[in-house]
């Protein structure tokens, strides 16, 4: 496994290397935004670990840039910035997870390696079924050139069965996966959502993508 660090900071750089090199990764270190994008661009890692205040290009930056050119390796934003609007900041341009400093490194291992399990298709920017987009850095959904307003609930439903399309997911699926949520059978709260969704994503257009498998659950495309 290979892992990109990217730190202005020479002693936290050396000590991630050491570390991670005692781990038995591989390990290639930039010191600048610049030098970031260029050997991500120019190698293949399994994880990057970004800083924000770099020189150059900031982390936001980076990954705004990695992520728009079709690179989704798995981002580990590691910062000295630890207020909520930053990492919420960090997340929405694209980075999977994100550690503050200062920072246990059995830590940040444990969260390297849990990104490492993470299927890599998970990564992708924009989801596609038919002519529905999901943009799942901005939350911005198409269905053709005409963009659609959900509300954050109705997002992570969409935006789990388009993860999902063409299989079929039961309601329990959809409740615990999209919401995180337990699910109790005697609740309907799944098929209200998906009555809200056809409404704003079906109902205004000749095709329709969300379909009832009657006795299991739902599909999207």
């Amino acid at each position: 496994m290979k892992i990109l660090i990217v730190e202005d900071e020479a002693t936290i750089s050396a000590f991630l290397q050491k570390g991670l090199k005692e781990e038995g990764f591989f390990v290639d270190a930039a010191k600048n935004g610049n030098e970031a994008i260029m050997l991500a661009s120019s190698n293949q890692y399994d994880v990057i670990v970004l800083d924000i205040l770099l020189p150059g290009k900031n982390g936001y930056e980076v990954c705004r840039e990695l992520r728009a050119s079709g690179n989704y390796t798995p981002v580990l934003m590691l910062t000295a910035l630890d207020s909520v609007d930053e990492r919420v900041k960090g997340l929405n341009t694209g980075a999977d997870d994100y550690l503050v400093k200062p920072f246990a490194f059995k830590e940040l291992l444990a969260r390297v390696n849990a990104l490492l399990r993470r299927p890599r298709e998970t990564f992708e920017q924009v989801l596609r079924v038919s002519d529905l987009s999901i943009d799942t850095v901005s939350h911005t959904v198409r269905r053709g050139d005409v963009e659609i307003e959900l509300s954050p609930k109705e997002y992570r439903l969409l935006e789990y069965l388009a993860r999902n399309a063409h299989q079929v997911l039961s309601r329990t699926q959809i409740a615990e996966s999209a919401w995180d949520q337990d699910f109790f059978s005697d609740s309907n709260v799944v098929d209200v959502y998906i009555r809200y969704l056809r409404k704003k994503i079906d109902d205004p257009f000749p095709t329709k993508l969300i379909n009832t498998v009657r006795g299991f659950g739902y599909r999207l495309g």
